[in-house]
């Protein structure tokens, strides 16, 4: 058997008599948006460390745990934390949990994430939907022996963000009256920030939002024949279009003063996605 393939299985086999339900999404909750699990009645919670050979996330604000709560009448498992590349962790490490999460039943994969500013009209507490990505630097979780029981060899990535669930986003942010940019997210992978030359680069290939995941999890799910879609809160101008030094304090704060409508907006967008 496949080694990734068998650590999956036995992740799965670990924790399977306490997956109290078939979800329908999977929901990835990325840096400011943590709370959003708290704020739900809670079926069941799953440390990640609880789970044999899973990965931890070490970065602080992400709790590292798998939430299931219904959003609505809308069965979801979420993951409170992610885990990063540049944590040290290998690339079929850090989707892991997405192939996880697959296989307890969820279909449909909501991404979201901090990120920075490329486009020149986005501000800090911008968020932009995500049409497409642009994978740089970071390597392609499907390298390696293809596991045929996930996906086929060669995956079409032509349509990676679903326009179904895109339209539930879209019109869940007009009835709420959010403001919702939408544009094309691209992955390094971090942990520094990006130089200015970087970013005139990234600009120059077309991204509009830049950051340090989602992107390898989006091909994961996408091969797995999951529905994916994404969110970026901007939390900070990228380096060269904001005259400021780049911190993790920025970025925090920015999340924290935005959460409650990206909450919102998240809430009402998979109470849409289940009708």
């Amino acid at each position: 058997m496949n080694p990734v393939y068998q650590k999956l299985e036995m992740c799965y086999q670990s924790i399977r008599e306490r997956i109290p339900y078939k979800p329908e999404v999977a929901l990835v909750l990325g840096s400011g948006l943590g709370a959003f699990a708290d704020g739900l009645v809670q079926d069941a919670v799953i440390e990640y460390n609880e789970i044999k050979g899973f990965p931890v996330s070490t970065v602080y604000g992400h709790k590292g745990r798998f939430v299931f709560a219904h959003v609505g009448d809308v069965p979801v498992v979420i993951m409170q934390g992610r885990v990063h590349y540049y944590e040290g962790y290998s690339i079929t490490d850090v989707v892991l949990p997405i192939r996880l999460m697959w296989q307890m039943g969820a279909k449909k994969l909501f991404l979201t994430n901090a990120s920075g500013g490329i486009n020149g009209r986005f501000q800090a507490g911008d968020f932009m939907l995500i049409t497409d990505h642009i994978s740089c630097f970071a390597p392609n979780p499907l390298i390696g022996q293809n596991i045929d029981e996930l996906g086929p060899r060669f995956p079409d990535m032509s349509k990676v963000y679903a326009p179904s669930l895109n339209r539930c986003i879209r019109a869940e942010a007009g009835r709420l009256g959010i403001s919702l940019e939408e544009g094309i997210y691209v992955q390094l992978t971090g942990p520094s920030y990006e130089t200015p030359a970087e970013i005139r680069m990234l600009k120059a290939l077309g991204a509009d939002a830049v950051g340090m995941s989602t992107v390898c999890e989006a091909i994961a799910g996408n091969h797995m024949g999951m529905q994916v879609c994404g969110i970026s809160c901007i939390t900070n101008l990228a380096a060269g279009i904001s005259q400021n030094p780049l911190s993790h304090s920025e970025v925090k704060e920015t999340a924290d003063r935005v959460a409650p409508m990206f909450q919102r907006l998240v809430y009402a967008s998979i109470q849409a996605m289940g009708r």
